[in-house]
């Protein structure tokens, strides 16, 4: 845990390039491209360090290409306004091989207002024996269904996560890291015998667009509850959304994805 955990983090610490650009090292998972969580994170941070007066608002993603894990990604930022209260930037991540994603970010200085949320019933967090070890999160994670059960089950899933102590800097980087992780996996879900671990060979799938919403400050070293669904999946696609939430029931973040998911037919 400890390893991923630290190199998670020092493909965080983006070093600063000319011409307001960024470069960050990738992932050692031994996978033959660049896990999508990772560019989310990096742009995410990418963007914290181009504007760090502001707290990133949002950040909507469109994956170009699957990157290449064996060479650094570099992140080249354009600032279409930087006012008072707002700034809008674009994020490009790119390779020598082109482009590999491109983050559209908005960001927001703190403002005092009013704060209120609708109630959202939240269940205790599970005990250690709802332990899952999903292997590209370094962290504690658990569940109370299995998301890769073969059974057909409806289209959510309930992920409890909380991270080892770290910077609150770090706390929107890590969070759409995470989010990246599990909705396809939620998608398939209703579709008896078929899992995740059947990417390859029963379907390809590729995530081509995410976005992510931050709400409050947070932090990810106590416990955080990413509630998902995927009310769609059609023509080669499925759709997936998710709320997290502290386990006061607090609204911190929400998320949506759309991505490839196509079935191979037997001839």
């Amino acid at each position: 845990m400890t390893d991923l955990w630290s190199d998670l983090l020092s493909c965080l610490d983006l070093d600063a390039r000319p011409g307001d650009a960024f470069e960050g090292r990738n992932q050692q998972l031994g996978y033959h491209r660049i896990f999508g969580g990772q560019l989310l994170a990096q742009s995410v941070r990418a963007a914290q360090l181009a504007c760090p007066d502001k707290a990133v608002k949002s950040l909507h993603v469109q994956f170009a290409r699957a990157g290449r894990p064996q060479e650094p990604v570099r992140y080249e930022v354009t600032r279409h306004h930087q006012g008072g209260s707002f700034a809008t930037l674009t994020v490009v991540a790119r390779q020598t091989q082109g482009v590999a994603a491109v983050a559209a970010v908005s960001l927001h200085s703190h403002e005092e207002g009013p704060d209120q949320q609708i109630a959202f019933p939240m269940p205790p967090v599970p005990g250690a024996e709802h332990d899952v070890n999903l292997s590209l999160l370094p962290w504690d994670t658990r569940a109370t269904v299995d998301v890769d059960s073969p059974k057909s089950e409806p289209p959510e899933y309930d992920l409890w996560m909380r991270t080892l102590a770290v910077a609150p800097e770090l706390a929107p980087a890590l969070t759409a890291y995470a989010s990246d992780l599990s909705l396809i996996g939620t998608a398939l879900r209703p579709l008896e015998g078929v899992t995740q671990h059947d990417s390859g060979t029963a379907f390809s799938s590729a995530v081509t667009a995410h976005t992510v919403w931050f709400h409050r400050p947070f932090t990810t070293d106590d416990w955080l509850l990413l509630r998902q669904q995927s009310p769609l999946l059609a023509h080669g696609r499925c759709y997936g959304r998710g709320d997290v939430l502290t386990a006061q029931g607090s609204l911190v973040a929400s998320f949506a994805q759309e991505a490839l998911l196509r079935f191979r037919t037997v001839a």
